[in-house]
């Protein structure tokens, strides 16, 4: 018990990829199964973590709308790069597009109150910081993003999990340097935004 109450990622990370498999399950209830799975990984999280926010809002929201094009312009990139080198990411992106895009208001809610503030209060909040504890900042960060990028292979999405790993690396490494999960959910929600309703690729 003590083992476990030391080494929460043990338990914590099994539970956060069971919950997102059956999120992927059935494409019907995707958005109350998702919206649940990220409602016990943020309680979990701000049980279990420390969220740092020392950055002023107004500074938030400029660093994140920023941070949100940069990493749009990195995915877009690779999007176009791995259609280059024609290993089929165009078809696999429509395909996800087409099932997981928010269709109405109610989903952009959740989106906007729950999903992306419990991935961001989880994988950089949680999971990032307990890696900490075991090895270097330099190797937790990329470790956080790679785990981060695994839950889209669940969806049946492989390029995602590219697309995942870029922006979990992004966002992790300004976690470190600014301390503001706040920015996180800025630029995470702007980027979503970005992808699912402006600029879908």
């Amino acid at each position: 018990m003590r083992f476990l109450k030391n080494h929460k990622l043990v338990f914590m990370l099994p539970i956060a990829y069971g919950l997102y498999h059956l999120a992927f399950q059935d494409i019907s209830v995707f958005w109350y199964m998702y919206t649940f799975a990220l409602l016990i990984l943020m309680s979990a999280a701000i049980v279990y973590s420390e969220i740092m926010d020392e950055m002023r809002t107004l500074k938030s929201f400029a660093y994140g709308i920023a941070a949100a094009v940069a990493m749009y312009a990195v995915l877009f990139a690779g999007y176009y790069l791995l259609q280059a080198l024609g290993v089929g990411s165009a078809s696999a992106t429509a395909e996800f597009l087409s099932i997981f895009t928010p269709e109405s208001v109610w989903h952009l809610l959740l989106l906007m109150f729950i999903v992306v503030p419990g991935e961001e209060l989880f994988w950089r909040g949680f999971v990032q910081q307990q890696l900490k504890q075991y090895i270097p900042v330099s190797i937790a960060i990329p470790l956080a993003a790679v785990l981060f990028g695994f839950t889209l292979w669940l969806a049946g999405f492989w390029p995602g999990v590219f697309a995942g790993t870029a922006v979990g690396l992004i966002l992790g490494y300004l976690y470190e340097k600014t301390k503001s999960m706040p920015l996180l959910i800025i630029a995470h929600l702007v980027l979503m935004v970005l992808i699912f309703i402006i600029f879908p690729f």
